[in-house]
């Protein structure tokens, strides 16, 4: 895995906590996913899932944790590896009565 050299973290993370999203590449086992071999396909380009953790790589680089529903596996992402599915409900609802 290359990184870019800006450092991510020193901005806010693009996804929340509760946010679906879609994988924008083919996600393989690096070694850091327990029970599957190296190389094993652990979401395909396409897949949706969840944004269920976030963590750190290197301390410059955000991980979110995914969880695929279809395959019930739970893996790390890169934001340049994801894209959001729907847009983020606001969150305190809005009127569309302008008048106080």
């Amino acid at each position: 895995m290359r990184l870019s050299e800006d450092i991510e973290i020193d901005s806010p993370p693009v996804f929340e906590m509760g946010d679906r999203v879609r994988v924008l590449k083919l996600i393989r086992n690096d070694g850091t996913f327990p029970g599957k071999e190296v190389g094993a396909h652990l979401a395909k380009k396409g897949d949706i899932g969840y944004i269920v953790g976030l963590g750190t790589y290197l301390q410059r680089a955000y991980i979110y944790s995914v969880h695929f529903l279809e395959s019930n596996y739970v893996v790390g992402c890169l934001s340049r590896e994801l894209e959001l599915t729907e847009a983020r409900p606001p969150l305190i609802p809005q009127d569309d009565d302008d008048t106080w």
